[in-house]
């Protein structure tokens, strides 16, 4: 039986958290105005996102680290 570093023994991982950091965003900031944007689903890789206060337009880019990127359209 292997032991994580991090004290936990290799029973105690729960198998879906072996796939990497698979977070979920249900927000984005603006990266024109700042402005925060609650969203009601999370935020898919590929989806296009729109300011709901300077109406800015942005396509969603999810990394493999699980970083959300924007890119103006």
């Amino acid at each position: 039986m292997a032991i994580d570093p991090h004290g936990m023994d290799e029973d105690e991982i729960d198998p879906r958290d072996m796939d990497g950091p698979q977070r979920k965003y249900t927000d984005f900031d603006c990266p024109e105005c700042n402005a925060n944007n609650p969203l009601d689903e999370a935020i898919t890789d590929g989806v296009e996102l729109r300011c709901c206060y300077c109406g800015e337009e942005f396509k969603a880019r999810l990394t493999e680290e699980g970083r959300l990127k924007l890119r103006s359209l």
